[in-house]
């Protein structure tokens, strides 16, 4: 059961390997949600996720015979790594099932912990399904991700953190994979303080939570499809699923377009990489409807492989017009190309890629496609670049990005 008395142990055994990751106040995030908005970075631990507090403490309640046997695990790679470090430290076998997906970041550093890691299924649900078997084949000891209540205990300590700090707190926002932490800290929340509101945030496609809440029982999805690697999960824990049941206040969904923004937030106001399912906390903060409140988001990872980072970075200065491409058509005689980059100069626009086609008509009045990718300040000075263009009768028009 989940109880405070556990809740305690969890605390002072976590402490060993976790970091008591501290509330950064939020500014930035603040200002622009009318919220009085804390962080809680667990992107900060070693393993770089909160995943390290539940398998360290669910580890550490086995007896001697079932550490003996091995462990094994399936993860999208936040868990894996703690499993795989808690393994570690107690000097015990670890082998890791992960989705095909897992960005390789993630593979490689469980590895570094020791671990053996085996590439099963398109996401987790399938690797799960693999390690349950291995685990009956082999003998190994299975730790669950979520579905496990000395898992979400681990979690919850979370929670007491919190409080402890901001022990006025109106809002916990919390990642929602599985449900494991958000069953740990809600619980534990409203134990400390029932007038605490612990809102789960998912992302839009992979809503599994939000589904079972709705038709009251656990529903399994057709598909997890979202960016949000680490909480791209079609099924929400049965254990745990009563206890979400009745002290969760609420879920939130969020496209993965959101966090895209997000990211580029988290980056330039609080030089924090923070990944796409750790981000789904700061893309609610908009979402919600009370103002004024003391809101905590839980940053639950920071795991995030560098061309996901640079993909993201260059969707995000797209969708908020930091870089866009126009098409222009030039007359076929020397000094247009430079006449348009010129007046682009004089706007403080910044050319970082020409495509120059003499080849698209016949027409020598109009024979050249110029494509032109261009970096600006947002929204209202890439529109006065296009009107500019357009004033001198280069008949601009917007396309995609061109990498």
């Amino acid at each position: 059961m989940l109880t405070l008395e556990k809740f305690e142990e969890a605390s002072e055994v976590v402490r060993k390997v976790a970091v008591e990751t501290k509330l950064q106040y939020s500014e930035y995030f603040s200002e622009h949600t009318g919220n009085k908005v804390y962080l809680k970075p667990e992107n900060m631990q070693m393993t770089g996720a909160y995943k390290i507090r539940g398998a360290y403490y669910k580890i550490s309640t086995l007896s001697e015979e079932e550490r003996a046997r091995g462990l094994i695990t399936a993860s999208a790679g936040n868990h894996a790594q703690g499993v795989a470090y808690a393994a570690k430290a107690y000097g015990v076998k670890a082998v890791i099932v992960m989705p095909t997906t897992t960005p390789l970041i993630k593979v490689n550093r469980t590895k570094s912990y020791g671990a053996e890691v085996l590439l099963h299924g398109d996401v987790y649900d399938e690797s799960c399904e693999y390690a349950k078997v291995l685990a009956e084949e082999k003998g190994y000891t299975f730790i669950h991700p979520f579905d496990d209540l000395a898992v979400a205990t681990g979690q919850g300590t979370i929670a007491m953190e919190i409080v402890k700090e901001l022990p006025l707190v109106d809002y916990i926002l919390v990642p929602v994979g599985g449900g494991g932490l958000c069953t740990g800290v809600s619980v534990l929340a409203k134990m400390l303080n029932p007038n605490i509101r612990v809102i789960g945030v998912e992302p839009k496609e992979a809503n599994c939570l939000e589904q079972s809440l709705k038709k009251g029982e656990v529903v399994t999805l057709p598909s997890a499809n979202t960016i949000a690697d680490g909480t791209a999960v079609k099924t929400p824990g049965a254990q745990i699923f009563p206890y979400l049941q009745k002290n969760l206040d609420g879920v939130i969904t969020v496209p993965d377009d959101e966090l895209i923004v997000a990211f580029l937030d988290m980056v330039e106001n609080h030089k924090m990489i923070v990944e796409n399912s750790g981000l789904l906390t700061v893309a609610a903060l908009k979402h919600m409807e009370e103002r004024g409140k003391k809101v905590v988001s839980v940053l639950s990872g920071g795991n995030m492989d560098i061309i996901t980072m640079s993909s993201v970075v260059q969707l995000g200065l797209i969708q908020r017009d930091r870089i866009f491409t126009v098409s222009v058509l030039l007359p076929d005689k020397p000094g247009e190309l430079a006449r348009v980059a010129e007046l682009i100069a004089e706007l403080q626009g910044n050319v970082i890629k020409l495509d120059h086609n003499q080849f698209i008509t016949t027409n020598r009045n109009t024979a050249v496609e110029l494509k032109i990718t261009i970096e600006a300040f947002g929204t209202e000075h890439k529109k006065k670049i296009v009107d500019a263009l357009n004033e001198q009768g280069y008949r601009p028009r917007l396309i995609g990005v061109m990498v």
